[in-house]
């Protein structure tokens, strides 16, 4: 087979490819490549039906995908880079590497209870009891580290109705703002972590430094050097 490719080697694209995520980290993901020189803002566009895009220059292209879904395109070699919040990559475990703390993003991973609930910490909270998440490893990692046995409920909708239905006695949840538990009768008892975007690459990639990646790399870390807004909270 000399001269053609292994049917099962992996397809290298000629350009850097980037993976987006939708929703909340979308603009700001956009203006941090904008500083470094990949245009992809087409996606901000209310008219723009495409997945994926070119950057103008033609020396990047990027897939819009759900934030969950990131970790799994870098991890293929589908995309060089991707940004994605600290919460997948703790929840998934995929097998890139993390790079950057990007600063935007800003949530944190909560125990959280109804208002009316007799417990006010996690370590209040009987041995068995229900906790809906859809989050379930970055649950039982937690509980497990606490030494309290607890049954996992997974629901990927809303799990604020985990509590207020009686399913579940708490939830462990992603929160930014609080609004949202605030508004269906539950308040926080516990922090797990915090979150934040998080710059990730295919490791072999990096290694390699396939497609210019460290100088790519090296220009994002300056630019969030000098802006003050990227800090972790």
């Amino acid at each position: 087979m000399h001269g053609s490719m292994h049917p099962n080697a992996p397809r290298v694209s000629p350009v850097l490819t980037v993976a987006l995520p939708k929703g909340s980290l979308l603009s700001d993901s956009i203006r941090l490549f904008q500083s470094i020189g990949l245009d992809f803002s087409a996606f901000l566009d209310s008219g723009n039906r495409q997945l994926q895009i070119e950057d103008p220059t033609g020396r990047g292209r990027a897939m819009l995908v759900r934030n969950g879904d990131v970790p799994v395109y870098v991890e293929s070699g589908q995309a060089h880079l991707g940004v994605v919040g600290y919460d997948v990559l703790q929840e998934k475990r995929p097998q890139v590497a993390q790079l950057l703390d990007l600063g935007f993003g800003q949530c944190r991973m909560s125990v959280a209870v109804p208002r009316s609930s007799p417990y006010r910490s996690a370590l209040d909270l009987p041995a068995h009891c229900r906790i809906a998440s859809k989050f379930v490893n970055c649950a039982r990692d937690y509980f497990q580290a606490q030494d309290l046995p607890v049954d996992l409920v997974p629901l990927y909708g809303s799990v604020e109705l985990g509590p207020i239905t009686g399913m579940a006695e708490a939830i462990v949840d992603l929160v930014a703002t609080g609004r949202t538990l605030q508004e269906n009768g539950l308040i926080e008892i516990e922090v797990l972590f915090h979150s934040t975007a998080r710059l990730v690459a295919h490791p072999l990639s990096y290694r390699l430094n396939s497609h210019g990646l460290d100088g790519w790399v090296t220009a994002a870390r300056s630019h969030l050097t000098t802006t003050p807004t990227a800090t972790a909270p």
